[in-house]
C-alpha cells in the first residue's frame, strides 16, 4: 500500500512518474470552477481533493493499469475571482483542445458540472461524433437557472444544442420543464429505479455515436455511498450498480474522453474523496484505446 501523502501533483504519482504531454495518452485536467452551484458548496475543491487522494490508489483498476499508458496531469485551471461562467469554458475548451492536439484522451475532474460544456466544445471544434453518457441525480436539462443559461443546471441542455446525443442513467431529480425537454426531443433515459435488478436489455438506442463522453456527476451516487456533494439525492446508484452499467455501455465501443464533477470534499468523510478518485481512475481505464 503507498505510504500516505499530504499533497499529490499528479493523479496517480505514486505507481507512475508523470508522463509527458506528447507522451501521454491521458490528460488530467483539473478544474475547480464553482460559480452556480445552487445547494450546498466545495464543488472548487473537489479537483485537488481527487489529486491528493489518487495517490493512495493502487495501479491496477480491475485487472487493467491505465498509468501504464502514461497520464499527464496538467496544471490546474486558474482564473481570476471576477471571472465569469463564458472566460470559464474558453479557458477549458482550450485545455481539452489541447489534450486532443497532443493525441491524448481528457479526463476534466471539476468543480461544478458547467466543466462538461468547455469539454464538449473542444470536441465539437474538432469535428468529433459523439455520444454522451450522462450520469447523474439531475437531469440538467433547464434552459436557464437562477436566470443563468450556463447554471450547472443547465449543462447537459447545452451539450444538446452543440449537436450530441445524450442518454442519462441514474436520474431521480428532474423539473416539469426538463420532463417536458425530455419527451419532446426524444431524450433516452434510465431513471434509477428503471436500473434497480437486472439491466435492460438494450441500453443505447440505435445509431447511437460509436464515440463516447462519459460526464459523470458524483451526486449519480447514493448518497450513502457519496455523501460529498452538493445536492444528495436518495435512491441513487451503488457501486457495483455503477460499475456494471458502465461496463455494458461501453462494451464495443471508444470513451475517447471523460469528466467527473460535483464532489464537494467534506471534514471527516475521506471515504467519500477516495471513492471519487477510485471512479477517476476508472474513467481512465474505460478509456484505454
Amino acid at each position: 500500500m503507498p505510504h500516505p501523502t499530504t499533497r499529490s501533483p499528479a493523479f496517480l504519482d505514486t505507481e507512475y512518474p508523470p508522463a509527458r504531454a506528447g507522451r501521454a495518452a491521458f490528460h488530467v485536467i483539473p478544474v475547480p470552477m464553482e460559480l452556480s452551484v445552487s445547494y450546498g458548496r466545495g464543488a472548487a475543491r473537489g479537483p485537488q481533493a481527487i489529486l491528493e487522494a489518487s495517490g493512495q490508489l493502487e495501479a491496477y483498476d480491475r485487472g487493467v493499469a491505465p498509468g501504464a499508458r502514461g497520464i499527464h496531469t496538467q496544471p490546474a485551471v486558474r482564473l481570476p475571482k471576477r471571472a465569469d461562467a463564458a472566460a470559464w469554458l474558453d479557458a477549458i475548451e482550450a485545455r481539452v483542445a489541447r489534450a486532443l492536439a497532443a493525441g491524448a484522451r481528457p479526463l476534466v475532474l471539476g468543480g461544478e458540472h458547467t466543466v462538461t460544456l468547455g469539454a464538449a466544445r473542444a470536441f465539437a471544434a474538432a469535428g468529433a461524433r459523439l455520444g454522451f453518457l450522462h450520469f447523474d441525480a439531475h437531469a440538467d436539462l433547464r434552459d436557464t437557472y437562477e436566470e443563468n443559461p450556463l447554471s450547472h443546471a443547465c449543462v447537459m441542455r447545452r451539450v444538446a444544442e452543440l449537436g450530441f446525443p445524450i442518454i442519462q442513467f441514474g436520474t431521480r431529480a428532474y423539473s416539469l420543464e426538463e420532463a417536458g425537454y425530455r419527451r419532446t426531443h426524444r431524450l433516452a433515459a434510465f431513471d434509477a429505479d428503471a436500473l434497480q435488478g437486472a439491466l435492460p436489455r438494450r441500453l443505447l438506442p440505435p445509431g447511437f455515436p460509436r464515440d463516447l463522453y462519459i460526464t459523470f456527476d458524483v451526486d449519480g451516487l447514493d448518497p450513502s455511498q457519496m455523501p460529498a456533494t452538493g445536492t444528495p439525492v436518495a435512491g441513487g446508484l451503488f457501486w457495483h450498480q455503477a460499475m456494471r452499467l458502465l461496463d455494458r455501455v461501453t462494451r464495443g465501443r471508444r470513451v475517447v474522453g471523460a469528466d467527473l464533477v460535483e464532489l464537494a470534499p467534506a471534514p471527516g468523510l475521506p471515504f467519500a474523496t477516495f471513492t471519487a478518485a477510485q471512479l477517476a481512475h476508472r474513467l481512465l481505464a474505460l478509456m484505454i484505446p
